[in-house]
C-alpha cells in the first residue's frame, strides 16, 4: 500500500465526513438535539483526525537531517496524542450536557434526528471503508479509522434516540444516547493517548515482551550473556532494539550478530536493531552464572544468558 494511496482514502473520507458535520450541527441546532450536535463534535475530532494524519505522513516521509536523526517520525504520534486529548475533553464536555438534559430535558425534534441519524449511518459507513483500505499499522491511520468506526456506533445510538423521541415523545432518550457518544469517545481518546504514550515513554511495543526476546538472544549459539537490553517503538509499527551481547571463547562476533539480527527479524519483526557483540572475559563461559559488571561503565537492566531458559 503506497503513502500517495493512503492519502486518496483519508482525503475521501475527510470530503464525506466534513460535508455532513456541517449539515448536522445545522439540523441538530434546529432540532434542539444535543445527540446530533454531540455527533458533530465526534466527527469534528475525525476531521481533524484526519487532516493531522495527512499533515503527519507528509512530515513524517522527510528525510532525517540536522539533529533530526530519525526525520520527523513521530509527528504522527504528536497527532494520535492531540487527537486522544481533544476527544477526552470533548467527552467530558458532553457528559456535563448529558447529565444536565436528564434533570432538565428540552423538546426534541424526533424526526429530524431520526432521518440524520440514518444518513450519517450510510455517511460513516462508507468513510469507514474508505479507511480501511488504507493502512492501519500506522497509529495515525488507525485512530482515525477507530474515530469514524465508533461514530458509526454513535449514530446507530442517535436513530434509536430519534425514533424513540418521536414514537414515544420520551425526550431524555436524546441525552441518553449523547451519554453513549461521550463514552465511544472516553474509550477511543483513551487508547489513542495510550498508544501515544507508550511511544514517547519509548516502552516496547504493546505485545513485545521485553524478557522472551531477551531469553531469545541469550539461547542464540556461542552467545554468554546478553544484557543493556532495549526494545522502543521510533514511532507506530517501526520497532528498534539495542543491545549489548558477549559471545563465547572461539565465537565469531560478526556470524552471531548476524544469526541474532535474521532471528529478531524472523520471529519478531524487529529490523532497526543496534548490537554491541563483544568476547566475554575468559572466567565468563555459557551456562556461567558469574555476571559481568565490570565490563560496561554503566550496566542497568535485566541480565539474559542461556542458563536463564
Amino acid at each position: 500500500m503506497s503513502a500517495d494511496a493512503d492519502r486518496r482514502y483519508l482525503t475521501g473520507a475527510l470530503v464525506l465526513i466534513s460535508a455532513f458535520m456541517v449539515g448536522e450541527v445545522v439540523v441538530g441546532l434546529l432540532a434542539r438535539s444535543l445527540a446530533l450536535i454531540s455527533d458533530a463534535g465526534h466527527m469534528l475530532t475525525d476531521a481533524a483526525s484526519i487532516v493531522l494524519a495527512l499533515v503527519a505522513m507528509r512530515l513524517s516521509a522527510r528525510p532525517p537531517q540536522g539533529g533530526f536523526t530519525y526525520g520527523l517520525k513521530r509527528a504522527e504520534i504528536m497527532s494520535a496524542l492531540v487527537n486522544g486529548i481533544t476527544l477526552l475533553l470533548l467527552a467530558a464536555y458532553f457528559v456535563y450536557e448529558g447529565i444536565s438534559r436528564l434533570f432538565d430535558p428540552p423538546e426534541v425534534a424526533g424526526g429530524l434526528v431520526l432521518v440524520t441519524g440514518l444518513v450519517g449511518i450510510a455517511i460513516n459507513l462508507l468513510a469507514t471503508w474508505l479507511i480501511s483500505k488504507a493502512n492501519r499499522s500506522s497509529l495515525n491511520v488507525e485512530g482515525a479509522y477507530q474515530h469514524i468506526l465508533n461514530d458509526l456506533f454513535a449514530f446507530i445510538a442517535t436513530t434509536i434516540a430519534g425514533a424513540v423521541v418521536l414514537f414515544t415523545g420520551f425526550a431524555r432518550a436524546d441525552a441518553i444516547a449523547a451519554l453513549i457518544v461521550a463514552a465511544l469517545m472516553v474509550k477511543a481518546g483513551y487508547e489513542l493517548v495510550r498508544g501515544a504514550g507508550r511511544v514517547f515513554m519509548e516502552a516496547a511495543p504493546d505485545g513485545l515482551n521485553p524478557a522472551d526476546v531477551g531469553a531469545s538472544m541469550a539461547a542464540s549459539p556461542d552467545v554468554v550473556e546478553v544484557h543493556d537490553l532495549h526494545i522502543w517503538e521510533v514511532t507506530s509499527a517501526y520497532p528498534a532494539l539495542s543491545a549489548h551481547v558477549l559471545v563465547g571463547e572461539g565465537g565469531d562476533c560478526h556470524a552471531v550478530r548476524r544469526a541474532i539480527e535474521a532471528m529478531l527479524r524472523a520471529e519478531y519483526g524487529i529490523d532497526h536493531t543496534t548490537l554491541q557483540v563483544d568476547h566475554a572475559p575468559p572466567e565468563v563461559t555459557i551456562g556461567s552464572a558469574d555476571a559481568v559488571d565490570d565490563h560496561c561503565a554503566d550496566p542497568h537492566g535485566p541480565v539474559h544468558r542461556p542458563s536463564d531458559d
